[in-house]
This record gives C-alpha cells, sequence and structure tokens, in this order.
C-alpha cells in the first residue's frame, strides 16, 4: 500500500534561558520592548508534520512518501531520511530558501517564546500522481502548504484516492469553504479537541453535520485517549500506557502514523485508533518529535498489555 504524507519538513531549534523571562520583562515599558535572553546553547531537532509522520511509519516498517518543500539547508535532515529507508521522491528542494524552522525558547517557568521561519513551507511541493492505483494507497494531508493542502484534497477526490484531512495549525489560514470542501469527501477528519470546536466554528456546522461530510471523525483527547466517531456509533479508546512522560509534543503525529498503519493494513478504524495509542505512547517518553524508537516485538507487546491481543486483519 502506498502512504502519501503531505505537511511540513522543519528544524526545531530548541533553548533554555536559566531564568524566567517575567524578570525581565518591565510590564511599564512593554510598548518599547526591547530585551535578549541568554541560552544555555541550541539542540537542533527534526521536525514538522510531515517528517514526523512519516518518521513513525517507518519504525512501523511502512515506507510513506513525504510531499513537502525542503531548503538549501536540508542535507542533514535528508541523512535522517535516508537513514531510516524514507524516500526523497516527494521532496521538492527550492536551493534560495531555508528549510522551514522553528526557534523555541523556555525559560525556567515553562513560558516559551517561538519564532518560525517558514522558509521553504511557502512553497507547494508539486507532486504529480500519475499511475497511483487508488485502491492500493492512502494519504493523509496535513498542516503545510496551504496550496498543497487544498490541491492535494481534491487531487485525491479527483482519483478516488482515500484520504485523512487534518488541519491542525492551518485552521486559522483557510477559509472556511476551503475547510468545507477540504473534508467534505475525505475519509477520515482528525483533530484534537479544541481543534474540532475551532472546524466547526469555521465551517458553521456541527458535529453530526460534519459526520456527512467525511467518513468519520477522530478527537485526540491528549491522556484521556481518543475519540472514535462514524455516523452509526461513537467509541473511546483509551491512552495507552508510557514507561514515562517527558513530553507530549510530538504525539499527534505519531499518533497519526499508527493510526495509518493500522488503516493500511485491514484493520478497523477503532483497531487502527488503537495502534495510534500506542505510537503515540513512545513519542511521550522523549524530548523532541523524532527521538522515540521501538522494535516490532515491543510495539505488539506494549500494544498486547493495553488492548489485548490484536484483531485479526480483515485483509
Amino acid at each position: 500500500m502506498q502512504i502519501f504524507v503531505s505537511g511540513s519538513l522543519a528544524y526545531d531549534r530548541i533553548m533554555d534561558f536559566p531564568g524566567k523571562f517575567a524578570d525581565h520583562i518591565l510590564p511599564d515599558k512593554i510598548h518599547i520592548l526591547n530585551v535578549c535572553f541568554t541560552v544555555n546553547g541550541l539542540t537542533e531537532k527534526f521536525g514538522g508534520t510531515a517528517g514526523n509522520i512519516a518518521y513513525s511509519l517507518a519504525l512501523l516498517e511502512e515506507q510513506p512518501l513525504i510531499l513537502a518543500a525542503a531548503g538549501k539547508d536540508f542535507d542533514r535532515y535528508e541523512n535522517w531520511l535516508l537513514k531510516h529507508q524514507l524516500s526523497l521522491q516527494g521532496i521538492r528542494r527550492i536551493s534560495e530558501e531555508l528549510t522551514a524552522g522553528a526557534y523555541i525558547t523556555t525559560d525556567q517557568a515553562d513560558n516559551q517564546i517561538t519564532g518560525f521561519n517558514p522558509g521553504t513551507m511557502k512553497y507547494p511541493s508539486l507532486f504529480k500522481f500519475d499511475g497511483v492505483n487508488p485502491r492500493k494507497a492512502l494519504a493523509i494531508v496535513a498542516p503545510g502548504n496551504l496550496e498543497d493542502m487544498f490541491t492535494y484534497a481534491r487531487t485525491y477526490k479527483e482519483k478516488k484516492i482515500t484520504y485523512i484531512f487534518d488541519p491542525g495549525q492551518s485552521i486559522t489560514a483557510l477559509l472556511a469553504d476551503q475547510m468545507t470542501e477540504m473534508l467534505t469527501g475525505s475519509g477520515l477528519l482528525i483533530s484534537n479537541d479544541y481543534e474540532l470546536e475551532m472546524i466547526m466554528r469555521a465551517t458553521g456546522l456541527e458535529k453530526a453535520e460534519l459526520l456527512l461530510c467525511t467518513g468519520g471523525i477522530i478527537t485526540t483527547l491528549g491522556e484521556n485517549g481518543s475519540l472514535v466517531c462514524t455516523r452509526d456509533q461513537e467509541v473511546k479508546i483509551p491512552a495507552a500506557r508510557p514507561a514515562q512522560v517527558l513530553d507530549p509534543t510530538g504525539a499527534g503525529d505519531a499518533y497519526r502514523a499508527g493510526l495509518i498503519k493500522g488503516l493500511v493494513t485491514g484493520r478497523s478504524m477503532q483497531d487502527a485508533a488503537r495502534l495510534g495509542a500506542v505510537c503515540a505512547s513512545y513519542a511521550v517518553e522523549c524530548h523532541g518529535t523524532q527521538e522515540h524508537r521501538f522494535s516490532h516485538e515491543e510495539f505488539w507487546s506494549r500494544y498486547h498489555t493495553n488492548f489485548g491481543p490484536p484483531a485479526s486483519v480483515t485483509s
């Protein structure tokens, strides 16, 4: 089964400030703010929605195609993807731009100041789907270049390729009619509970009306698991228990990878969501969105511990 993952590729550059921002910001001078925070070094990690989802899919022994744009500084990330047997075929290189980058500074009170340079995320990846067998393909439209999101959703419908619509951080940048068009005809809409409220407000549609547009709705609820809804039923999927919780960042993308793995191997939406829960439990054990590891045996052992023997595959 061919898996297409469109979204973003980005470097996450993480800095720790050994103090509190509040001690250096004068409330009565906020209108002329001018501060400099000296940090304890910088850690660079690989990120972006498409990169994160594809990475966890690689751990699950899949070889998805990443559809995104990358820049002149992409060599380190490229080597990382190749190390995990991930194809570069769907990645458009923009030689005059930097790859998207998030610059995140965290103080001792866990407050964050983030600067985001979209870089090559401003450019569509322009992938052509010639020769793709729609019966042997599954796609996810994750947050990234807006033209990609809109064009690929329309292309998947034209070519009858089942796709998951995941608007996420792009919700506020999409027009209401664009959002409605992209989710209409999708195989699945996935978001967290806050994002679902934003989607309903943006489109003017209640959840029951959204279910008339898409094949199902999965709502992730953090440590409270996830909710799988179809027109016929609503099933609560508990979270899988991690060995420790260090950083929830990236858990949502890992969940999507597990979900996709379940769907491409013929499992029901509910069973696929359980795979998503297990995959997410590994992501929260590490700082960074592509730092977790697991073997085939470890993954299925944790699945069995949390959910019992896996259901048989239907196809």
